[in-house]
C-alpha cells in the first residue's frame, strides 16, 4: 500500500511550540503494540509484575542515570501499558515542589521524546533477550506502539490526581481503557 497523505495522516497530539527539553513535570503513558499483556497479571486489585514487567521496572529506574537531568518518579507497570511521571530538571533551573518551572537559564538536557525513545529502545533490546533465553512470551513485530501520550503537569493539583490515578490503576483494572476486554 502506498502511502496517502490524506488517508495515512498522523496528527500530533504535542503541544504546539512547547519545548519538551525545558523543566517539568510530565505524565507518560506507553501501551504495548496490540495491547498485549506481557508484563504480569491483576490480582485482588494490585498489579504482579512477571520478570517482563520487573525488566521495565528497572530500565524506568535506570533514566536517572542515563539522562542527569531526569528524576523518574510515580509509576505502574500494568499487564500491557506503562505510567509514568517524568521529572526533567537542569542545572540552572529548578523545579519547584509543585512543579512550576522557575527559569533562571538555558537548559541543555534531552527532550521528552529521546527520553522515552532510550526507554523504549533498551526494553525492547532486553524483551527480546527474555523471549529467546528466558521463554518470555513473544510479541508481534514491536513491543510498544509508535507514539505516546503525554501531559504536561502544570500544577500541584493535577500532580496529586495523576498520582492518584497512577496508584489506583491497578484497582480499576477492569474499567481500564486499557483493559483487553473492553
Amino acid at each position: 500500500m502506498t502511502f496517502d497523505p490524506h488517508k495515512h495522516h498522523r496528527r500530533s497530539i504535542r503541544l504546539k511550540g512547547y519545548d519538551y527539553a525545558q523543566p517539568g513535570a510530565y505524565f507518560v503513558t506507553l501501551c504495548t503494540h496490540h495491547r498485549m499483556c506481557l508484563f504480569g497479571d491483576i490480582s485482588n486489585g494490585e498489579m504482579v509484575l512477571n520478570p517482563a514487567g520487573k525488566m521495565v521496572e528497572k530500565w524506568w529506574l535506570e533514566l536517572k542515570n542515563k539522562f542527569p537531568t531526569v528524576k523518574p518518579d510515580t509509576r505502574i507497570t500494568m499487564p500491557n501499558h506503562f505510567h509514568g511521571i517524568i521529572v526533567i530538571v537542569g542545572a540552572d533551573l529548578r523545579v519547584c515542589p509543585d512543579y512550576s518551572v522557575a527559569k533562571m537559564g538555558a537548559h541543555t538536557g534531552a527532550p521528552l521524546p529521546k527520553i522515552l525513545q532510550w526507554f523504549k529502545t533498551m526494553t525492547t533490546n532486553e524483551y527480546i533477550h527474555g523471549v529467546k533465553h528466558q521463554d518470555w512470551l513473544s510479541f508481534m513485530g514491536k513491543l510498544w506502539q509508535r507514539d505516546y501520550y503525554e501531559h504536561i503537569i502544570r500544577n500541584d493539583r493535577e500532580s496529586h490526581a495523576i498520582r492518584e490515578y497512577i496508584q489506583n490503576n491497578p484497582k480499576n483494572w477492569t474499567s481500564d481503557s486499557e483493559y483487553p476486554k473492553s
